[in-house]
């Protein structure tokens, strides 16, 4: 993509797991931001492989097998959220350490093609964690809420573009 299709629009995303196996999502936070505008947000709940949870990531984000019992599982969900990651530009926060693996480590798991896509990371931009940036910058957080740590990211992906004029 050009640099100028990147400053109309990009995904921030940002993934909970269920256990410290990558391919454990349990929920799926997304922001699309077109032209500097939040224009959709998608917050879902998945049922990790076989409904496991270890009580420590319950302890950070809440979630627990009773909450996804239901949930479809990533293979049936995908497809509610691929368009705004194929061939798109992706942020998230500590997307490199964390949730473009998650990503690619789900979607092999389901015998899903990953796709191809631009990813940036916010993390190794502004070089702190989440909850001390949006607390720095006033923006509101939920931390390890997915849709709040994806609308997070995507904020200070946004100022980061203004303050390099390039929307």
């Amino acid at each position: 993509m050009n640099s100028n299709k990147f400053m109309d629009c990009f995904t921030a995303i940002d993934f909970e797991t269920a256990t410290g196996y990558r391919n454990s999502i349990c929920q799926v936070g997304l922001v699309r931001v077109e032209n500097g505008i939040i224009t959709q947000e998608i917050n879902l709940l998945v049922q990790p492989p076989d409904n496991y949870y270890w009580n420590r990531f319950t302890d950070i984000h809440g979630i627990a097998a009773r909450d996804t019992l239901n949930a479809l599982t990533f293979d049936k969900i995908w497809h509610q959220i691929a368009h705004y990651i194929k061939d798109q530009n992706v942020v998230a926060h500590n997307g490199f350490g964390f949730d473009f693996p998650v990503l690619d480590k789900t979607l092999l798991h389901y015998g899903l093609t990953i796709p191809n896509y631009t990813k940036f990371c916010t993390y190794k931009i502004y070089r702190s964690n989440l909850a001390t940036l949006c607390e720095e910058h006033d923006i509101p957080l939920n931390h390890h809420d997915a849709l709040s740590d994806a609308k997070a990211c995507g904020e200070l992906w946004l100022r980061r573009l203004k303050k390099q004029n390039t929307i």
